[in-house]
């Protein structure tokens, strides 16, 4: 049987712990877990925890940890995924797959065709969210590093300041992906749901990003990063 596991916003080490109110509310009165019940919690360092729930209540919940073990490894590919502002459901998508397909650095990204403005106090709620949304996915998929959600930036700015061996921005006109030869790093630039315009092409190109196309289709921006991401694994990565 699969254990339940959980990350927990703070550093663990063997011994007992009170659990966070937010993860102790969803043990105790969601799933319905009980003394006595094992869990795997991980702390986004890397390292896993085993161990046992010894008190289950309405508001605290205490478990003791009694085994430590290195968790799943990264991708030997690190990808930063530079991904358009889209609405709603697009955008968590493509980050909850993005995270499940190793992406260590995400950057929403502002550019002339997004449909999506984001200021202040919104734009920190939703940076929270889709904090949270790779917390989800990283809790599922078995990742024991959480990606870095970064806020949302000018695509200018992004293209100028991300540093990687390969840097590629996707086009429906270009060389495929595998004419790349194998980087230690790469940065993907994915476009918003109305695509890069040709202005903005160029003007990644001259940052240093190569044009790479996917296939003979137009993907839709919450698509591209997850083909994206597992043909970059498959020719580079661990798939």
């Amino acid at each position: 049987m699969r254990l339940s596991r959980f990350f927990i916003d703070a550093p663990l080490s063997l011994g007992q712990h009170e659990l966070p109110e937010a993860q102790a509310h969803y043990i105790g009165r969601v799933l319905r877990l009980a003394a006595g019940d094992a869990v795997q919690l991980f702390d986004g360092s890397g390292q896993e925890f085993r161990g046992e729930l010894v008190e289950v209540g309405k508001k605290r919940v205490q478990v003791e940890l009694r085994e430590a073990f290195a968790g799943l490894a990264e991708s030997p590919l690190r990808v930063h995924l530079g991904q358009g502002l889209s609405r709603g459901e697009r955008m968590d998508w493509a980050i909850q797959k993005a995270t499940e397909l190793g992406a260590v650095e995400i950057t929403p990204l502002v550019s002339e065709r997004c449909e999506v403005r984001l200021k202040d106090e919104r734009a920190d709620k939703r940076l929270a969210h889709w904090r949270q949304v790779a917390i989800s996915a990283c809790e599922q998929c078995g990742r024991s590093v959480l990606p870095v959600i970064h806020a949302p930036v000018a695509l200018a700015d992004w293209q100028r300041q991300v540093e990687a061996d390969l840097k590629l921005v996707l086009h429906p006109v270009a060389a495929p992906l595998a004419s790349h030869a194998r980087p230690g790093t790469l940065a993907f630039l994915i476009g918003p749901e109305g695509g890069l315009s040709d202005t903005e092409v160029e003007s990644a190109k001259a940052a240093g990003f190569h044009a790479a196309r996917l296939g003979p289709r137009v993907l839709r921006t919450e698509t591209a990063p997850v083909v994206a991401l597992s043909v970059a694994q498959q020719l580079w990565g661990d798939f």
